[in-house]
């Protein structure tokens, strides 16, 4: 189990995946990247759309919606996590949609769109070059031209953004780490 750290639906708890197919981002880690979300958008506005990328539980993309964002769209190929994202959606009477589908194939045949905020939080093992190209992607074709970025990735696994993609900061965590950028 998790929770939602702070806004509308704070203090909840939430279903996390069962088995070792997932990792949750830990309560300590989601607070610190919110904190820095909301300090480099000035807040999560009504207006804001979320793509929560490797959605696992959904935490990301719910903590998001309950600090303020207008909606989340949650992409989650493992069948029993969308399950449980559908689950926690619904539970805390959430608006979002969730897709059950690779996170290659939803970019691949989804039309293009436009968030102002995508997280991307892929297994471990998934390699950086095949995030950064996940990223590239979603810059050219998903994302509002100063959307923000945040990339969660093993601290042993130094993150490199694509072009076209600038950096901001990134922070460590003990094994996690977040990479920010525009």
């Amino acid at each position: 189990m998790a929770r939602i750290i702070a806004g509308t639906y704070g203090g909840r708890r939430i279903e996390t995946p069962k088995g070792d197919g997932t990792r949750p981002t830990s309560d300590r880690v989601r607070e610190a990247m919110f904190s820095s979300i909301e300090s480099e958008l000035g807040g999560l506005g009504d207006d804001l759309r979320v793509l929560d990328l490797f959605a696992g539980s959904g935490a990301l993309g719910l903590e998001a919606l309950s600090r303020g964002a207008a909606s989340a769209e949650f992409v989650e190929s493992d069948a029993r996590a969308a399950v449980v994202v559908r689950n926690n959606i619904k539970a805390l009477g959430a608006h979002a949609s969730v897709t059950r589908v690779t996170a290659e194939r939803y970019l691949r045949d989804s039309p293009p769109d436009a968030f102002g905020l995508v997280l991307v939080d892929p297994p471990y093992a998934v390699p950086t070059e095949q995030v950064a190209a996940l990223v590239a992607i979603i810059k050219k074709s998903f994302a509002e031209p100063e959307a923000l970025f945040v990339v969660e990735r093993a601290t042993r696994d130094p993150f490199v953004w694509p072009e076209g993609v600038e950096p901001l900061r990134h922070k460590a965590y003990g094994d996690t780490t977040l990479w920010y950028g525009h």
